[in-house]
């Protein structure tokens, strides 16, 4: 037996103990069903499919089950309605670091899309201000109950729109006052990443951080306009990369397609020397340059097949710098021990390999060094050390 194999699976008490870090997550896909609810009476807001909060969540996970980006995106009209006030914003964003808090996670960026919360007659600073404010009580709040963390916003330009050198902008005035770098997001397909040239050249020229959605439902060229135009800091996903990738001179894909056929069930029995890598896959691991991968939501999303043949765990041991995230906790009815539980259960990942990642994620995150480093050296490793993990994981 390999000492992989041998490894023992963490419980999830202590996959929930076990200090985690988030990259990729979205407010307006992480509110609670319930407030949701409330917010909508406040306003007066009637378009909810239901007003029970327990049918409702129901809901969100069913919308976005559908297999589809476009209908999965939809799903976000119900939470954005509700998030057009400053004390909306407020409370949702407070709400989302008391939620993240209590699962583990000591350090997240949170991302928005300013332009789409100024419809009741807010300013795009307003909206930063307000969800900001939030996140410092929340993390207040957290810190009080025993469950430190640190949450920074990313702002993020809808692909679609026309906004993103504006939005940028805002990213680089309110970078010492909680926002932590930007994004772009929405349907790749006819709308790439070179559109917003403008914003991503400025967002160079100030030193700025930031990430793209690229990867996810549309393939390899997205991938390859976010970093080799656009000088992407991170990819959004990037779960097409193994479109780039062969096992056997088969493309990772049609491999996947091919070993569910046949009731195989992860990639633990992949030689890795029958893997070869593309010429973009092999810059993209050469230079470290992070994904921020989502399972969960990815299966929703039809960007990948299964848990356990999902591509973070032939990354993952091809030492890719993959991060583990939760994408929509409210669509994809998740939370960040629940995606590492998945990966535990369906691809035989270890608590070795849930610390490499969390530490993957750690280097990854867009704050200053010294940061990063303390986080890591005095928090995330303290942490792994306490429940058992080793030192370097076991793939």
């Amino acid at each position: 037996m390999s000492p992989r194999a041998a490894a023992a699976r963490p419980d999830l008490a202590t996959i929930i103990a076990a200090p985690k870090v988030l990259l990729h997550d979205h407010l307006d896909g992480g509110v609670r069903a319930q407030t949701v609810v409330e917010i909508a009476d406040e306003i007066g807001y009637a378009e909810l499919p239901t007003r029970d909060p327990v049918e409702l969540d129901r809901w969100f996970r069913e919308s976005a089950d559908s297999g589809s980006l476009v209908r999965y995106l939809q799903t976000f009209d119900q939470t954005v309605a509700v998030m057009q006030t400053e004390a909306g914003l407020h409370r949702i964003a407070k709400e989302c670091v008391l939620d993240l808090a209590a699962d583990g996670v000591v350090y997240a960026e949170s991302r928005y899309a300013p332009e789409q919360h100024i419809a009741e007659g807010l300013t795009m600073e307003q909206v930063i201000e307000a969800v900001n404010a939030g996140f410092r009580d929340g993390e207040r709040e957290a810190a009080a109950a025993g469950h430190p963390i640190k949450v920074a916003a990313l702002l993020t330009a809808m692909r679609h729109a026309a906004k993103s050198a504006e939005i940028a902008k805002l990213a680089v005035r309110y970078r010492d006052d909680g926002v932590a770098g930007f994004d772009i997001a929405g349907a790749e397909d006819g709308h790439p990443p070179t559109r917003h040239l403008d914003a991503f050249e400025y967002l160079q020229r100030e030193n700025a951080h930031f990430t793209i959605h690229a990867g996810e439902a549309f393939g390899l060229p997205s991938i390859w306009e976010a970093i080799q135009y656009c000088s992407a800091d991170r990819l959004g996903h990037g779960v097409r990369i193994v479109d780039d990738i062969t096992i056997d001179g088969v493309p990772v894909p049609l491999w996947v397609a091919q070993a569910h056929a046949a009731h195989i069930d992860n990639f633990d029995g992949v030689d890795l020397s029958t893997v070869r890598l593309g010429r973009l896959a092999a810059y993209i691991r050469d230079s470290r340059i992070p994904l921020e991968m989502c399972p969960s939501s990815n299966l929703q999303t039809g960007a990948a097949r299964t848990i356990g043949l999902h591509p973070i765990s032939l990354l993952l041991r091809l030492r890719f710098r993959v991060t583990l995230n939760t994408d929509n906790r409210l669509m994809s009815g998740t939370r960040m021990s629940h995606e590492a539980a998945l990966l535990v259960e369906h691809a035989g990942w270890t608590l070795g390999d849930l610390r490499w990642v969390t530490i993957n994620s750690m280097k990854s995150a867009f704050l200053p060094f010294d940061q990063r480093l303390a986080l890591i050296d005095d928090t995330i490793k303290p942490g792994y050390a306490a429940l058992g993990a080793p030192a370097t994981s076991s793939r």
